[in-house]
């Protein structure tokens, strides 16, 4: 027998967990003493959102299921931003939060929130703990249901008497859910078909999406292009799935994406979609794609498959393991005349010079002095897509950003989770001034652990990817000025963290091999001109 808190921390270690990010609470102290004598490194953070994107960003990077914690009501209604970002973007969590004892829920007592409803539409699942006996058998199936099939975030939420609660603790070796089996295999005779429809196409195009890098089939799909002879073009998610300076790589879609990219599926007859969701800003509401498009879909989730467009071709499993079943069978086509049509429509992007600072000549810059395995996370926003179009995609780089929900204040919190997943990889947040804003505090976190984050602010005072539509759309803009902005360099500084303001592009090159060169978070502020543009 043992305390439930004590086993919960069992668990945890059971499932490989070495790292949790947190605040602890009056309904959630049983598991963080528990935790206080383990070996499990718990980050700090400064507020609970944080702790589900820093949770976020260590799983993109480790390749392992995130845990984040918080307390009962506004700690747990806190994380609820940060779970809502995981699930559009599949992203492995298990969220443990305290609640109010059991015999006081559902009588409005202090700082009660009934967070497993809050949550049920965007967890893969979700728990409310009301036997202390079953804790074994919830995480063994919370952990598997995360990171298996299509991943996501799953909430245990613990009432505080269960935590305190003397239970047996053998935990399960093996899961049995009923009703719930993913699919990992392909179906041979899907298979058949899609290699079939290949070969009948005479231009075949891959979209590569954000499921490449979540089942981390990059090395899958390089050899699927290659055997076949077939370009790439890829979403936002899918940024990083094939390498940029290779002679297959097209570029990003959608309605951020490259305009020759965006041609390139308007030309195509066939399209083979790899764990791409087709979403509204991929595909401008399926407005690039031609109707007479034949469509291979290749997805773990089932419900995604023919959602938004019609699928001639549906395969549903693992993308690593049909990719490899399909690179057995492939026939190379002889797509040279259609490589060198899209070759001939790539324009190389020129950048204007101002009085202030040029952000996309700024991410070409910064791209050119990371190393090989460097990873970019981007905020929302303007930067997120000056960092998409201009961070080169380099074989060993990563790029993450949240794609689905859209999340500001995203970027450093996530930073800070890819910095402790991995310590001696180069990681550089890029934020906008009102993404900055929504997650500073996390400068306390980030100082405290003396994290080695390198932090590129892009400062138009303005709300710019607002201002950019309301221009657009209405002709004028309103309500999107930021106002008294602070002095970030000397906010910064206030944490002890170092940085430097740059207000025109001359500055570039000495900023950036300053903050590379220095041991230790750096912040890079950048002035940049608010009639700026994304594309």
């Amino acid at each position: 027998m043992l305390k439930a808190a004590e086993a919960i921390v069992r668990f945890l270690v059971e499932e490989g967990v070495d790292t949790v990010f947190g605040y602890p609470g009056g309904y959630i102290v049983h598991v963080y003493e528990a935790l206080r004598k383990s070996d499990i490194r718990h980050i700090l953070v400064r507020q609970e959102s944080a702790a589900a994107h820093s949770a976020n960003g260590y799983a993109r990077v480790s390749g392992k299921t995130g845990v984040c914690i918080a307390t009962s009501g506004p700690g747990a209604t806190n994380l609820i931003t940060g779970i809502a970002t995981a699930y559009m973007d599949s992203i492995p969590l298990v969220v443990l939060t305290g609640q109010v004892p059991s015999s006081m829920i559902g009588r409005d007592v202090f700082q009660e929130a009934d967070i497993t409803g809050a949550t049920e539409s965007f967890t893969k699942h979700n728990y409310l703990v009301k036997d202390a006996s079953q804790l074994p058998r919830i995480f063994r199936e919370a952990f598997h249901i995360a990171s298996t099939g299509r991943p996501g975030p799953v909430l245990i939420d613990l009432p505080h008497d269960i935590q305190a609660e003397d239970i047996p603790c053998n935990y399960p070796e093996t899961v049995q859910i009923t009703g719930y089996k993913p699919t990992v295999k392909g179906h041979a005779g899907q298979i058949k078909r899609a290699l079939k429809a290949i070969a009948e196409s005479e231009r075949p195009l891959i979209l590569a999406g954000g499921g490449v890098n979540l089942s981390r089939a990059h090395a899958e799909l390089l050899t699927f292009s290659e055997k076949s002879g077939i370009p790439v073009v890829h979403t936002l998610m899918g940024k990083g799935a094939f390498p940029s300076n290779h002679a297959h790589y097209v570029g990003m879609i959608g309605t951020h994406g490259f305009s020759y990219a965006n041609e390139a599926v308007r030309m195509a007859d066939l399209m083979v979609f790899i764990g791409a969701r087709i979403a509204d800003r991929t595909a401008g509401g399926t407005q690039i794609l031609p109707e007479n498009m034949s469509i291979v879909h290749i997805d773990v989730d089932p419900a995604e498959i023919g959602k938004i467009v019609g699928t001639q071709v549906p395969l549903v499993g693992d993308l690593g393991q049909i990719l490899k079943k399909m690179n057995e069978k492939i026939k190379r086509k002889d797509t040279s005349a259609w490589l060198e049509t899209l070759g001939t429509m790539k324009t190389e992007e020129t950048y204007k010079t101002g009085s202030l600072v040029n952000p996309k000549k700024a991410i070409r810059v910064l791209s050119g002095k990371l190393n090989d395995t460097a990873i970019m996370v981007a905020d929302v926003g303007q930067n997120q897509f000056w960092t998409a179009r201009h961070f080169d995609d380099l074989p060993g780089r990563k790029f993450m950003t949240s794609g689905g929900m859209g999340t500001m204040g995203y970027g450093i919190p996530a930073a800070v989770g890819a910095k402790i997943a991995a310590p001696e990889r180069q990681v550089v947040a890029v934020t906008g001034d009102g993404g900055f804003q929504m997650s500073i505090f996390e400068l306390g976190t980030i100082a405290a652990n003396n994290i080695d984050l390198k932090m590129v602010l892009f400062n138009n005072s303005h709300l710019g990817m607002v201002r950019e539509i309301q221009k657009r759309v209405f002709g004028q803009t309103g309500h999107i000025a930021l106002e008294k902005n602070p002095n970030f360099v000397m906010l910064a500084s206030a944490y002890g963290i170092k940085g430097v303001r740059v207000t025109s592009d001359d500055e570039l090159e000495a900023a950036f091999d300053q903050a590379l060169g220095h041991k230790g978070p750096f912040l890079v502020e950048c002035v940049v001109d608010p009639d700026e543009s994304t594309l």
